[in-house]
């Protein structure tokens, strides 16, 4: 495979630089890339690992804190809170005036704050981007997470294959490995 240098110049700077394998992708960048500013793609990205890092909150000069992604084959948006039961025993949780244009194929977790609560229940799906927990202790409380499955006009135009076979049309052929070392 040919290579070919690449140098990525922005305002003047030298921002990256790495040798990109001509046949393949328009750009690899083969060494560290920091950026320091908002990175806005807007098509989709692939990645062996993922997370995200932000100064230590508890030692900022001193340590870096690293989380990693939560991931999954399906492209899911997660919305979660804690929601207090009324006189009835019901809690209405109110969801994004966009939240129903975005997704589709809903779950739904819940758990009691502070006293069991062995009733709980789903009264009522999401409707009109709400649904209603029921079963609970007048003035309890209940942390809640809804999960739903991204159905807006990108992701059905694109939507993620999880698996692909490797060939001429793929990101590598048969036979090569994104990483040498775990591939024997």
């Amino acid at each position: 495979m040919k290579l070919k240098t690449v140098v990525i110049v922005v305002l003047g700077i030298i921002v990256g630089m790495g040798l990109t394998p001509v046949a393949r992708a328009a750009l690899t960048v083969n060494a560290n890339l920091l950026a320091k500013s908002t990175f806005d793609i807007t098509g989709s990205i692939s990645k062996g690992a993922g997370s995200f890092v932000i100064d230590h909150p508890l030692d900022p000069k001193n340590k870096l804190l690293y989380h990693s992604f939560v991931e999954s084959p399906d492209t899911m948006n997660q919305y979660d809170g804690i929601a207090t039961f009324d006189a009835n025993g019901e809690a209405t949780v109110r969801l994004p005036d966009y939240f129903g244009a975005v997704n589709t194929k809903f779950t739904y977790q819940f758990f009691p704050i502070n006293a069991p609560m062995p009733g709980l229940y789903i009264k009522q799906k999401i409707k009109n981007n709400s649904f209603v927990i029921a079963g609970g202790k007048a003035g309890g409380q209940v942390s809640w997470m809804v999960t739903g499955v991204r159905h807006d006009p990108y992701v059905l135009a694109y939507p993620i294959i999880p698996e692909v076979e490797k060939g001429p049309r793929a990101l590598l052929n048969k036979g090569e490995c994104i990483f040498e070392p775990l591939c024997r």
